[in-house]
């Protein structure tokens, strides 16, 4: 059966599980030319943080805006693996007692609880690290300046402006509760950034053209924000069983979210929106982006 055949559950999961393998490859216990050892207990850390299922919608978003411009599959599956090691290093930190202080991460312990707190703050920064050794490395066959165009991509959607500084400000609206505006730039920050880089990541990998590059952006920007308000929608109305996780703190914590402000049907119908803006978005490539579009659909309708 045709991949585009398939249910996009089924599909997800296949690009899932193919992600995980490689994953499984790379946080194996064998030494890289240059590395001196890998701690067991660390190395232990890392896997609890990584191999613990998911989605891997992110990776996936890679390797479909690859495919849609025929890029490489192997280098794609590289830069989606690369992707998911940012994104967990994320969930590791975000979920420590100093940040969210959760003790469930998709149904597991955290990281923090499995091991320590220590050891969770060197897992997160040696994954984040093995992002780039991973998109550096000449395994990752790319001409050299799309790789060091993907190593700033990343750079940047994962830091300062991008995904750690919408943590902070994220920090600081439990003190201080952001206006509208506020708030959108927090989410686009914290949740969209790495979303947005994961679809513009298949046009640089192609070589695509910048209007091409832009127009995936703006695609990735469309369903960061649909991600981050379906997410909020889900802490509002699901149950911690049905997430993996605890539900209803954000609204515990005096966090302001554009689901709390406005309302589940103001909610619903801005995800309408923001689903026929990135449908929109993917109009001239016509039938090569069906995937990307029900991607969007799931995004805006999932239920966990």
């Amino acid at each position: 059966m045709e991949h585009d055949a398939l249910p996009f559950e089924a599909h997800l999961e296949a690009r899932a599980q193919a992600v995980e393998a490689l994953l499984r490859r790379l946080l194996d216990d064998r030494l890289l030319p240059g590395e001196i050892a890998r701690p067991a207990t660390l190395l232990a850390a890392m896997r609890h943080g990584v191999l613990n299922g998911g989605k891997r919608l992110r990776p996936f978003l890679v390797l479909e805006s690859a495919a849609l411009f025929e890029a490489d599959g192997e280098a794609a599956l590289r830069v989606a693996a690369a992707l998911e090691c940012v994104h967990c290093y994320s969930l590791i930190h975000d979920d420590l007692p100093a940040m969210d202080d959760d003790d469930l991460r998709r149904g597991q312990p955290t990281v923090h609880r499995a091991f320590d707190e220590a050891s969770a703050i060197l897992a997160g920064d040696s994954l984040l690290t093995y992002a780039f050794d991973i998109l550096a490395d000449g395994a990752t066959v790319l001409p050299a300046e799309r790789r060091l165009a993907l190593v700033l991509g990343l750079a940047r959607a994962a830091g300062l402006g991008g995904m750690a500084g919408g943590q902070a400000l994220d920090l600081e609206a439990e003190r201080t509760a952001p206006d509208e505006a506020g708030i959108i730039r927090l989410q686009a920050m914290k949740t969209g950034a790495l979303i947005r880089y994961g679809c513009e990541a298949g046009a640089i990998l192609a070589g695509a053209a910048p209007e091409d590059r832009e127009r995936l952006a703006e695609f990735g920007s469309a369903i960061g924000l649909a991600f981050q308000l379906a997410d909020d929608l889900l802490d509002l109305t699901a149950d911690a069983e049905t997430m993996g996780k605890a539900t209803g703190k954000d609204a515990a914590a005096g966090k302001a979210t554009l689901a709390a402000l406005h309302g589940i049907d103001w909610t619903r119908a801005q995800l309408s929106g923001l689903v026929d803006q990135a449908h929109a978005l993917l109009e001239p490539y016509g039938e090569r982006a069906a995937m990307l579009k029900r991607a969007a659909n799931f995004i805006a309708e999932r239920d966990r």
